[in-house]
């Protein structure tokens, strides 16, 4: 326990109390060697080290998406279990969690290693077609339609989804997750915004030297490889989210811009308008 999370607890403040509880949840998660982590030769997506990233994004879902331990979560571009792992430690039994993604292997190596310990987890192959994960998939993005019912879940994510994904598949996965929130629900996505300090590209990680290969509002890292890394403008994904019926909340801006964030790519939040039950 750190020294700050210490006197955060003795203080006695109710959110200062929780955040200092996020804040040793994450640090024992980190600290588990019981915790099962992928062969890192498996792992599809994504860099850097998969149990900090992992760590690093359940404090934004909690501090920046008001997740809570006992909401029905659905991850979209589950991969491979990066972001169930320690949600497996936060969320209560009577929680549920559905991860869904293209790539087979990652769908299984998630339902072997996790649902058997955590049966409210679950996983499952979207056979949806994508240029880099699944060229072979049946269904196409534009079209794809989720496999739930309505108003099924109470908080969704997609954390690096929409940065690999055309106009037409953001709006796709809009709608339907606009459809499977329920009222008072919650979107936590990260994409990268075309707003005019990345524009300008000063500071900019080189790794996003976006260029505009069409009419917009879509722009490409490498033209070459168009969805290996995408960026919209600037209130494109608001406009698709409030088209689907969800309100944006906030945008909060990335590093990769060349500012001094504690992300990497932008988070947008969004709710479906209702109260939750």
């Amino acid at each position: 326990m750190t020294m700050a999370a210490l006197s955060a607890l003795l203080r006695g403040d109710v959110s200062v109390r929780e955040e200092a509880r996020l804040d040793i949840l994450a640090d024992s998660i980190r600290r588990n060697r019981f915790l099962p982590e992928p062969d890192p030769e498996s792992v599809f997506v994504g860099d850097g080290d998969y149990r900090a990233i992992g760590t690093e994004f359940l404090k934004h879902f909690v501090r920046l998406g008001g997740l809570k331990p006992s909401d029905r979560v659905l991850d979209i571009g589950s991969g491979i279990g990066r972001m169930a792992m320690p949600l497996t430690q936060f969320l209560d039994e009577e929680a549920s969690y559905d991860g869904l993604d293209p790539v087979a292997e990652g769908v299984a190596w998630c339902a072997e290693v996790i649902t058997p310990f955590y049966p409210n987890f679950r996983f499952a192959r979207l056979d949806v077609a994508h240029p880099i994960y699944n060229p072979k998939g049946r269904l196409k993005g534009a079209e794809m339609a989720l496999p739930f019912p309505d108003r099924r879940f109470d908080f969704c994510f997609l954390t690096s989804v929409a940065t690999h994904l055309p106009p037409d598949e953001v709006k796709a996965y809009a709608a339907e997750i606009a459809r499977v929130l329920a009222p008072g629900g919650r979107l936590f996505l990260t994409a990268f915004v075309m707003d005019d300090i990345a524009r300008a590209g000063e500071g900019r990680d080189p790794r996003c030297a976006f260029q505009r290969t069409a009419a917009g509002p879509d722009w490409h890292a490498d033209p070459a490889a168009p969805f290996g890394a995408v960026a919209f403008d600037e209130g494109f994904v608001e406009g698709v989210l409030q088209d689907a019926g969800l309100v944006a909340v906030r945008t909060r801006l990335g590093r990769w811009r060349g500012i001094e964030a504690a992300h990497y790519q932008d988070i947008l939040l969004a709710e479906k308008p209702g109260t939750a039950a």
